[in-house]
């Protein structure tokens, strides 16, 4: 094969590869305005404010320094709550049938 033979399939094949890449890029660009624009609009969505629940929750004193006993309570309050729950929910599988055809 001639030399200018190889110099046209590198030429061509250089321009391939940075017409792949440009259009990588142009896609990932888009990609990355549409999820930025999505998170724009989510923001507005977010409430905002010192009056919501989830603002309020999360000021409070750090567990490092409230009163162990105050956080023992709590603890078990919390535990107490789960085992009520877990309770519910298999008084109602009891109810229906999913566990009376194993209490053989």
């Amino acid at each position: 094969m001639p030399w200018w033979s190889w110099l046209l399939i590198w030429t061509g094949l250089t321009l391939g590869l940075l017409a792949l890449l440009s259009w990588f890029a142009l896609s990932l660009f888009r990609k990355t305005r549409g999820t930025l624009q999505a998170l724009e609009s989510l923001r507005g969505q977010l409430p905002t404010g010192e009056s919501d629940g989830l603002a309020a929750a999360a000021v409070g004193i750090p567990a490092v320094f409230a009163d162990s006993a105050v956080l023992l309570g709590r603890v078990d309050q919390l535990r107490a709550e789960r085992t009520h729950r877990n309770q519910v929910r298999r008084d109602a599988r009891i109810v229906r049938g999913k566990l009376m055809r194993h209490a053989r």
